[in-house]
């Protein structure tokens, strides 16, 4: 049984950083691409960013420059480093082996 589980979510001011984890078991993880998703309240869940098998990765506009997408294939565990954040980056984020399987989800809420 796969399961994704998201940490590192929380309250954090504007300008502020904050890294997510998506810890992966069930999975040969190395063998697939790794998505990161994100849904405020009232929209559509978007897709962040993703990384492929070989490391390369894709952004949303709004994150390009900001937001890092990474993974730790000996670890099962994709990361996503989250620098100068604003209030638009307020949401839950999800992690997700596209098309298999999708995390609970965590709350990433910026404020001052």
């Amino acid at each position: 049984q796969i399961h994704l589980v998201e940490s590192g979510g929380g309250l954090v001011q504007p300008g502020g950083s904050l890294r997510l984890s998506c810890a992966a078991s069930g999975i040969t993880f190395w063998l697939y691409v790794m998505r990161w998703y994100r849904q405020a309240p009232g929209n559509q869940r978007e897709l962040v960013a993703g990384i492929d098998v070989d490391g390369s990765t894709t952004y949303m506009d709004s994150v390009k420059g900001r937001f890092t997408i990474s993974r730790d294939n000996a670890k099962s565990t994709m990361y996503l480093q989250m620098n100068n954040l604003n209030p638009d980056d307020t949401a839950v984020y999800f992690c997700s082996v596209p098309g298999v399987s999708w995390g609970q989800g965590i709350q990433v809420t910026v404020s001052s």
